[in-house]
């Protein structure tokens, strides 16, 4: 059985090679796959009215005697069965369907069972093709509620449910991995009857995400998803490496460069950080805060350790211009330590790029600040201690195990996120590594305004611009779209610009997604340098660029944005600690969705909270930004019905028998988890 449920999909009945490749274009591969795609919905036949009490427009049971047939011989008209009971009648109309056919279902004279929507044609009541239909004498029971599945082009609804109901009806019983006690504590049927019940339900909640059948399904794919987390992070550390040392007067030194105090949350993160580093253990730590919550000091004072500690630090961030301001404030704060810090980018110049290639590898360089460039194969480092991702929302499982392999094994890795999330989703998207949190943030978030205003007042908004600009503000303003779209009707930002040009007494600058790489390197650092004093844009500048003379922000069709995105915007204004304004504009196309959107974000400037509410409005597979993989990481699971799952999954694993791991083997295939471990060997 264990390895039948790993067979091909075309050994299932009713599955052929036709509908094999619909199946495998939607990644059911086998068995296991088929079984998992769990239905979308149920169809409630239990409804069985007498014909006199039909209800329109819902799925009923009848039973009823044909009596009349009618074929047209016009094509493209449909045929109709007359059917009575004692106390009425009703029309089955068929299109598309032989005549020999229907006389076969539905005999004249003889009782059958049907099922299907009721509806409403010149006065009579109709099914129009009936979903079932069958002689009493064959036996008058039906499935009276059905499992309901999505779409998939190319195969009918019917065929459908009867693959998924056959083979969930034929599924061996598997020797289950979890203890029987705990399952009667849960009180939830084993994995196979799970699946049974909720392909073949009884009951409509049976296919419902908070069932006890689907609850049962849901904590199997997280246990597996932790599971796999766990062995990676206890493989990782088995790598013995060289504890780095690390002497309180360097970190005295060090702190007295910080123009300001580090808040509790920035020394307990620092503190953490020191204490993987002067372990035997390979540090892999995020680094998770808000915007604007001082990351990069932590980050900067920890590369400094590991230069005292005579090893190389590499600082990767996703832009030349953000890498440009890391290094020209880590040359500022460190001046005089005899650091030596470089930057490389796609700007340097091929002569200075080989002069820092061979300053690198000579052990002559002791931070380098860069793009993802700064591991390409040419790129070699002679003694790599720490790396630091800064901003990386799409680094995977996959991209930490092998950034872990990068250097030697006394390499460390530090990843740093602006995106808070719950933590469902950070045992989710962080299982395999160490969490370190900023909350507080090191000024206070009372200086800056949100406000909400109709796109009806844009030129009062203008005005306040004009004000903000006089008095040496400087302002970013965001559309949501590159040009102009009829469906939408959302002002482009090419267009706004040309608008503002006319209006704004200032100079301002134009990036967008389409715009020139140098093009757009030059609007940025021009920004910076207060040449322009206003950068119309869409979303480009939502990370990469750290303005601390920016105190307002201008989001246009503010209700388009997701809360996470919102947020990050609103995260470019106010790091100065001086008064600061967020003004979301809206379209009176605004929905409900949208209000509650703009409202959330106008009540509090808290970016653990927004998650948690973006969480719950947009759903789990919805989020983008919290997806480190940029893919859904799960199938059944969902962290808004199931996140008691989470926290049971995660008490079970720290209380798992690691001598007994392998009963899990089957649960790990099943959920594709097994592959996982692979990429740590092969890289």
């Amino acid at each position: 059985m264990k390895n039948d449920l790993f067979s091909s999909i075309i050994n299932v009945k009713g599955i052929g090679p036709k509908i094999k490749k619909k199946l495998e274009e939607k990644n059911i591969l086998n068995k296991a796959d088929l079984l998992l795609n769990l239905p979308s919905g149920s169809i409630d036949r239990r409804f069985c009215p007498k014909l006199d009490q039909l209800e329109i427009g819902k799925i009923s049971t009848i039973f009823a005697i044909p009596i009349k047939y009618s074929f047209p011989r016009i094509r493209n008209l449909p045929s109709r069965v007359t059917c009575k009971d004692e106390y009425s009648k009703i029309d089955l109309v068929f299109f598309n369907s032989r005549e020999n056919y229907i006389k076969q279902i539905l005999p004249l004279n003889e009782e059958v069972v049907i099922s299907g929507k009721v509806s409403l044609y010149k006065s009579k009541y109709q099914i129009t093709n009936p979903d079932y239909i069958r002689a009493t004498d064959k036996g008058p029971n039906i499935q009276k509620v059905m499992s309901r599945y999505s779409s998939i082009s190319g195969i009918s609804d019917k065929t459908l449910q009867k693959i998924f109901s056959d083979e969930a009806n034929n599924i061996e019983e598997l020797d289950d991995w979890h203890d029987k006690s705990f399952l009667e504590r849960m009180k939830w049927l084993s994995w196979s009857q799970s699946i049974k019940r909720i392909h073949n339900p009884i009951e409509n909640d049976d296919v419902n995400k908070n069932s006890l059948y689907y609850e049962r399904l849901a904590y199997d794919e997280i246990f597996s998803n932790l599971l796999i987390f766990n062995e990676i992070k206890k493989r990782i550390e088995k790598i013995k490496k060289i504890p780095k040392q690390i002497s309180k007067l360097e970190i005295d030194k060090v702190s007295k460069k910080i123009p300001f105090n580090l808040t509790n949350d920035q020394k307990n993160c620092l503190d953490d950080i020191i204490k993987d580093m002067i372990s035997e253990r390979k540090m892999m730590r995020v680094l998770q805060g808000d915007v604007g919550s001082g990351k990069t000091i932590i980050a900067l004072m920890a590369s400094y350790l590991n230069c005292k500690s005579n090893y190389q630090t590499a600082i990767m961030v996703p832009t030349e211009i953000l890498a440009t301001q890391h290094y020209k404030n880590f040359k500022n704060i460190l001046d005089k330590t005899n650091i030596n810090i470089e930057l490389l980018t796609g700007k340097t110049k091929l002569k200075n790029q080989k002069i820092i290639r061979e300053k690198l590898k000579n052990n002559k360089i002791d931070i380098l600040i860069g793009t993802h460039s700064l591991f390409q194969d040419k790129i070699e480092f002679s003694k790599l201690g720490l790396i630091v991702i800064d901003e990386q929302h799409k680094f995977g499982v996959k991209q930490r195990i092998n950034l872990s392999l990068k250097g030697t094994n006394n390499t460390d890795v530090v990843l740093m996120t602006a995106t808070p999330i719950p933590r469902t989703l950070v045992l989710t998207n962080y299982g395999d590594m160490n969490i370190s949190t900023i909350k507080k943030k090191p000024f206070s978030n009372n200086n800056l305004t949100t406000l909400i205003k109709p796109i009806q007042k844009l030129d009062e908004v203008i005005a306040f611009v004009n004000q903000r600009m006089d008095n040496d503000d400087q302002i970013y303003w965001v559309c949501p779209l590159i040009d102009e779209s009829e469906k939408l009707k959302l002002m482009a930002a090419i267009k706004r610009f040309e608008s503002l040009k006319k209006k704004i007494n200032h100079n301002i600058g134009l990036i967008h997604g389409s715009t020139k790489k140098e093009d757009k390197e030059k609007v940025m650092q021009d920004f910076i340098d207060g040449k322009i004093r206003g950068i119309i844009s869409t979303t480009v500048i939502e990370v990469g660029i750290d303005n601390p003379n920016a105190n307002t922000i201008i989001i246009e069709n503010a209700e388009r944005f997701g809360l996470a995105q919102l947020h990050q915007l609103r995260g470019r204004v106010g790091r100065s600690g001086n008064e600061a304004n967020c003004i979301l504009l809206y379209s009176s196309a605004i929905s409900e969705t949208g209000k509650k959107r703009l409202k959330i974000m106008k009540a509090s400037n808290d970016g653990f909270y927004i998650s948690e509410e973006d969480l719950k409005l947009r759903g789990y597979g919805d989020i983008i930004g919290y997806q480190q993989s940029g893919e859904k990481n799960f199938m059944i699971a969902d962290p808004i019905y199931h996140s008691h799952l989470f926290e049971l999954a995660k008490n079970n694993l720290d209380l798992l028998d690691q001598n007994n791991k392998s009963k899990y083997e089957i649960l790990l295939k099943i959920f594709k988890k097994d592959r996982i471990l692979n990429i740590i060997d092969t890289g």
